[in-house]
């Protein structure tokens, strides 16, 4: 049997699942969106395994991703987040997770969805990133540049153009799987 070509992950089995079951697959769920913003943010100075072995823990500690929630955390819930060995602990990532809940909700207040407001950047239909060989993977875009910008002036944090692309391609809304990936045409569709 041959083998399957992945982007990356091969040899892995946290990566190998996270790669062929979700990245690159489009998301549209409010909820799901706000939660790999928000660990793309924490990811940040750090390894994506890090985060993605810290996945449970964080869905644990911030109530399920559930933005109405977060947005009321107050400086208690932030020293018992402070001490949670189960996620990163660095008070500016947590604070931003708060901050982000609360821009979310005003997101949400004016767009009606916050996959309706991402997925508009991208005219709702992924981009093909045209990834022939791992030296076409970029780290950020015009369009991550100008998403970033919009979502910082929104009052969102952790959330740097190289951060945004990463979502972008987690999220779907860019496919950046190889062209000889398996997964390339299924996302293509």
């Amino acid at each position: 049997m041959q083998e399957k070509i992945r982007c990356f992950g091969t040899g892995i089995p946290i990566y190998e699942t996270y790669h062929d079951t979700e990245w690159g697959r489009p998301q549209y769920d409010d909820i799901r969106l706000f939660e790999m913003l928000n660990l793309e943010g924490a990811q940040a100075g750090l390894s994506w395994i890090t985060v993605l072995k810290k996945r449970e823990a964080y869905r644990q500690a911030f109530d399920g991703f559930d933005p109405q929630k977060i947005a009321r955390y107050d400086e208690t819930k932030v020293t018992e987040l402070m001490a949670n060995a189960g996620i990163v602990r660095n008070r500016l990532k947590i604070l931003a997770v708060i901050a982000n809940a609360k821009a979310y909700l005003e997101v949400v207040k004016t767009h009606g969805s916050f996959s309706k407001f991402l997925w508009a950047y991208v005219d709702n239909k992924p981009i093909d990133g045209g990834i022939k060989s791992a030296s076409d993977f970029k780290a950020s875009t015009p369009l991550s540049d100008k998403i970033s910008k919009d979502l910082k002036k929104l009052g969102f944090k952790f959330v740097g153009t190289t951060i945004i692309y990463a979502f972008m391609q987690a999220v779907g809304m860019v496919n950046d799987h190889l062209q000889t990936c398996w997964i390339y045409e299924e996302v293509s569709k």
